[in-house]
């Protein structure tokens, strides 16, 4: 009888491995320069990255938080104003609203999607409105022709909140390229997942993609004059010279994903669990292109944890993303849509489940998952 079978929610050093040897070169080409704070390294990535976003402006920040804390910098939102969020997300989104002085103003979700449910944040529109952030959640781009449409009968800025969903497409147009600005994050498990911390915003703006410019260094132009406040947002020159490497495999890397879930998709679509509601798989909404950053689950009758231990007893990783919604998270008590019933993310943060899906599963591990996924006493 032979090992039993093992399939981590993300297995790392199966994507980063295979170019030890081109990474350790990138490291030594940084280390030989002693350029440790923007430069070339840094530049020369935005450029590979501006080109493969299709967006004039790239600009590599800290993280994936920073991206969206900057955006809303470069917007001037401050106190008093308004920002429409989906209340089903990462804290990020909402947090660097709040941390720009801003309040977020919550708003439902799309059960089909996960993403913002537009008619919920017309209804939430107040006159100190002033921007809106869809968030393509799991890699699912939003509805961006309603976004859009939205903002501009209200005249809201638009930012894209894209950490999930580098290389998703809305019809002919890349996620990264609808708003004013975007925010990106390679965050290690992201489908561009670095080494650390690091994030990227993007534009076709050359007013806005400058400004960002100036404030992601203290607002500083030339060095040491201020005219405005800014803060530390640099990427590293290492991390911009290792994400390069990657980013010449990124499309291999979204293939793969794509696969693995069609895979799953079609293993599991006549399993009984999904014949009879018990549970809702993932769905790649018509005329939208889906990074599958994570494939993620709906448990319809309540047995949500008692599935998560299940996979976890046959050495399956799973996660729930997000078990808490935003408006219910305590640190937003001051908010005044704090504590409102939005019954659609409540339902969610309640059933989803995701599975591995990363480029590495193997055949063998991805067939493990689905059987055991089927034959779950659920």
């Amino acid at each position: 009888m032979g090992e039993p079978i093992s399939v981590p929610l993300l297995d790392l050093s199966a994507q980063n491995q295979p170019l030890a040897a081109d990474l350790k070169d990138a490291f030594a080409r940084v280390l030989d320069s002693s350029q440790f704070i923007l430069g070339p390294e840094v530049a020369g990535f935005e450029s590979l990255a501006a080109e493969s976003v299709r967006t004039r402006h790239a600009i590599g920040v800290s993280s994936g938080t920073d991206a969206l804390l900057l955006s809303l910098m470069t917007l001037g939102i401050g106190p008093g104003d308004e920002v429409l969020c989906p209340s089903f997300t990462f804290f990020a989104t909402a947090g660097a609203i709040a941390r720009v002085g801003a309040t977020p103003v919550f708003v439902d979700s799309v059960d089909t999607d996960f993403n913002i449910d537009l008619n919920d944040a017309e209804r939430r529109l107040t006159g100190k409105t002033k921007a809106i952030i869809p968030v393509h959640l799991f890699g699912q781009p939003a509805d961006m022709d309603g976004v859009q449409r939205l903002a501009k009968a209200h005249g809201l800025a638009v930012v894209e909140d894209a950490a999930q969903s580098m290389g998703a497409t809305f019809g002919c147009r890349q996620v990264g390229t609808m708003g004013e600005l975007s925010a990106f994050s390679f965050f290690p498990s992201k489908n561009l997942g670095g080494f650390g911390d690091g994030g990227m915003i993007t534009t076709n703006d050359d007013d806005l993609a400058k400004r960002a410019r100036v404030l992601r260094v203290h607002g500083s132009e030339p060095k040491y004059y201020h005219k405005v406040i800014g803060g530390n947002f640099r990427m590293d020159p290492l991390h911009a010279a290792l994400l390069r490497i990657k980013l010449s495999h990124f499309s291999s890397y979204l293939a793969k994903r794509r696969a693995n879930a069609a895979q799953y998709l079609e293993r599991l679509a006549q399993c009984d669990h999904v014949a009879e509601g018990r549970m809702v798989l993932p769905t790649e909404i018509v005329g939208r292109s889906h990074t599958w950053n994570q494939f993620t689950l709906r448990v319809c009758n309540g047995k949500r944890d008692a599935l998560q231990s299940h996979l976890a007893s046959n050495n399956i990783g799973s996660a729930i993303y997000y078990p808490v919604a935003l408006h219910q998270q305590e640190c937003f008590a001051h908010v005044p849509s704090f504590g409102e019933s939005l019954p659609v993310c409540e339902q969610l943060a309640g059933e989803v489940l995701s599975i591995p899906i990363y480029p590495g599963l193997t055949e063998e591990q991805l067939g493990h998952v689905a059987d055991t996924l089927a034959n779950a006493p659920i």
